[in-house]
């Protein structure tokens, strides 16, 4: 069983940083690209930044220059630094990872999304 579990999340003031990160558990041959998505009150969920195992990222470009995106490899983790925060970037984020487990075919996993309200 492979499971995704979120931390960091928050409530924090316009202009504030926060990191966010999710760790995945389980046995599992490989952990490929990892990802971080979000999603507002009322809209579709949307892609924040991925990075691929050897490292390589790619950002929205409403958080470019603002949020970093990061994993340890040794830790199953990935992170998400976000500075610079705007109201407009509250919304439960949600990681996702392309992993390949022991028994089971190759897939995408959710984690379960943790709060980020930026707000004074």
């Amino acid at each position: 069983q492979v499971q995704l579990v979120e931390s960091g999340g928050g409530l924090v003031q316009p202009g504030g940083s926060l990191r966010v990160s999710c760790a995945a558990s389980g046995r599992f041959f490989s952990i490929n690209r990892m990802g971080w998505y979000r999603q507002a009150p009322g809209k579709q969920r949307e892609l924040v930044a991925t990075i691929a195992s050897g490292g390589s990222t790619n950002y929205a470009d409403s958080v470019k220059g603002r949020f970093t995106i990061s994993r340890d490899n040794a830790k199953n983790t990935v992170y998400l630094q976000m500075n610079s925060l705007k109201p407009e970037d509250t919304a439960v984020y949600y990681c996702n990872a392309d992993i390949k487990a022991i028994g089971l075919s190759r897939d995408i996993y959710w984690g379960q999304g943790t709060q980020v309200t930026v707000s004074s």
